[in-house]
């Protein structure tokens, strides 16, 4: 069409500028060409805006012709006959049907109420915003302590999101308000007076704002700014700011096959304070400011997907006046062995770890309020794995890593500054973590060697099981013994469900851990070590969907009604019953 179109106008403009010379050879008056050349200045006016609605206005011999047809039917005969049985159905269940909103509410023995709810809305698709909120505390106390050992956990949240023409974004709020007890005492006599002295009670409350960002067929694939602030019952403060973007630098424009590079990029400030260390001589500040750049490169080479990159890390302790400079590996390497039942993996990879008080209170709600925090560097974790299919129903994961650390953070427990009937150190009330129930961190150079494994069975679509385990081996720089952290690991889960009912198992193992041991009171130097008992956590739970909309459930914690000791000297609340019910809706 294009072509013949293009002879078209070729001959067009042959017959034309024969015609032309015709006429010219006719006229006998002579004609003088006369070229004006001129500056052009074009003006606002002189532009003429775009017809929004433009009409195509059609040659009579290009409008359509209507078309005209017609069906010439003649019966056909079926040799079809269908057969009942034939066909069986398959059983793909019952479709649930997903709420976006829910309200649950429970409660336990050891007065324990539980409350949980998150409302979501759309005013169309371009928009949304969320609420979220769970209440869960224990208001009685944990059997044979002397002083409170309740604790409550509460978190409210709230987010808006919005989606533009290139990019969408997101802001969220986060609070949350925790209240622990140190009661953990040591194995000495207190008096009653000195028990009632004591104020074990602590209280964190915890803001964070987030901003969220992701763009569409740009550089930058995502941004993230987080800013958060921490603070206790005892005048400890902490203020952490985080920048994160993840950019992808196309690399086409050297070689067409090559594929972009991914740029993992971060900024973080990190500032805190405590009143006082643990001497009550001095109070403890800590502030560092991390650069992290993060290049890798995708590639794939015989079936194998390999990742090869490398984090580029900038330091800055602004209160010990120390600069450091990382550059570490980070590569990663998977392929098949044999093709759907085995593939191997294998990578080394290394960073800087950022430790905060909140972490810390998150792993350990018993530290106390006087530590001394500063980054761990992981100098290198090489590993080496396998995972696949034993039979179509089981897979398996096995993995083996060797990790280098500097600085690695390790629990122990605090010294006493009582003796069972003081309440005061060098003429200081005492508080409620200096009688032997709190922790310190302690730092060291920790080389591990670990093991893991995994496999998961699933029986059929209603029944599944997991198994996990996991092995650790410490070799130490200076201290004598791995504090709190545990050798061996394990857990096994089941899950069953129906239309109606739903069931869960969890079966935890911690294998027996060393920490402290002291002789007499503080200042005195630790003397060798004690041992924590290892422990067995056998957790059900379960429930019956009545409706749609309405659910029950029903949860038993520590179901062996063992008073095991997940830190030295604070025993666990013993067999836990919860239920209650659940409610889903939309607006």
């Amino acid at each position: 069409m294009k072509k013949g179109f293009t002879l078209f106008l070729v001959y067009f403009s042959f017959l034309s500028l024969n015609a032309q010379k015709k006429d010219q050879a006719k006229d006998t008056v002579k004609t003088e060409i006369v070229n004006i050349v001129t500056k052009y200045n074009p003006k606002i006016s002189d532009a003429k805006k775009i017809n929004k609605n433009p009409k195509i206005e059609l040659l009579k011999n290009s409008e359509k012709k209507k078309l005209e047809y017609t069906i010439f039917s003649a019966p056909v005969a079926s040799t079809f006959i269908p057969k009942s049985g034939v066909v069986k159905g398959i059983d793909v269940g019952v479709k649930e049907r997903v709420y976006k909103n829910y309200l649950a509410a429970g409660i336990g023995n050891y007065t324990t109420p539980y409350l949980e709810t998150y409302l979501t809305h759309s005013t169309n698709y371009e928009n949304e915003f969320g609420f979220n909120a769970k209440y869960l505390a224990s208001l009685d106390n944990v059997k044979n302590s002397v002083l409170n050992s309740n604790f409550s956990n509460f978190n409210i949240g709230a987010f808006y999101k919005q989606q533009e023409r290139y990019f969408d974004w997101k802001v969220t709020l986060n609070s949350e308000r925790n209240l622990y007890n140190w009661y953990g005492l040591p194995d000495i006599t207190f008096t009653e007076p000195t028990i009632s002295a004591i104020n074990e009670e602590q209280v964190f409350n915890y803001f964070d704002l987030i901003g969220e960002f992701n763009f569409e067929d740009s550089y930058i694939q995502s941004g993230k700014v987080n800013f958060a602030n921490y603070t206790d019952g005892h005048e400890s403060s902490e203020t952490l700011a985080k920048f994160e973007a993840k950019l992808n630098l196309p690399l086409d424009y050297l070689l067409p096959n090559l594929n972009d590079i991914s740029v993992a990029t971060s900024i973080e400030f990190l500032k805190g304070e405590f009143k006082n260390d643990y001497s009550n001589s001095n109070p403890l500040k800590y502030g560092t400011s991390t650069i992290n750049i993060n290049p890798q490169y995708k590639m794939e080479y015989e079936g194998f997907s390999i990742k090869p990159g490398l984090k580029l890390i900038a330091s800055f302790d602004s209160e010990n006046s120390a600069n450091n400079f990382f550059i570490l590996p980070d590569v990663f390497v998977e392929g098949p062995i044999i093709e759907e039942y085995l593939n191997v993996y294998a990578g080394i990879t290394g960073d800087l770890h950022t430790n905060t008080y909140k972490n810390f209170t998150e792993e350990n709600p018993y530290v106390s309020p006087t530590l001394f925090i500063t980054q761990t560097l992981e100098k290198s974790n090489l590993f080496l794995g396998f995972k696949g299919l034993i039979v179509d129903d089981l897979s398996f994961n096995v993995k083996a890593s060797f990790k280098s650390e500097e600085d690695k953070p390790m629990f122990i427990r605090n010294n006493s500054k009582s003796d069972g009937t003081n309440t005061t150190y060098n003429s200081m009330d005492l508080k409620g973590y200096e009688y032997g129930n709190s922790f310190d961190v302690r730092y060291d150079d920790v080389k591990t060697n670990t093991f893991f494994t995994e496999l998961e069975y699933e029986y059929s679509k209603n029944l599944s099981f997991g198994l996990q385990g996991i092995y650790n081996s410490y070799t130490l720089e200076n201290e004598v013994e791995a504090w709190n952290l545990p050798s061996v690991e394990g857990s096994i889960s089941a899950k069953y469900k129906t239309n109606k009912w739903f069931a869960g198992a969890n079966i935890f193992y911690v294998s027996e851990r060393k920490d402290a041991l002291y002789t007499s009171q503080y200042p005195t130097a630790q003397n060798g070590s004690e041992n924590v008992a290892s422990f067995t956590d056998v957790n059900l739970n379960g429930g019956y969907h009545f409706n749609d909309k309405f659910s029950a459930f029903l949860k038993l914690n520590n179901v062996l009604n063992t008073e095991y000791q997940r830190f030295a000297n604070f025993n666990t609340q013993g067999a836990q019953i919860l239920g209650g019910l659940t409610y889903k809706f939309d607006f």
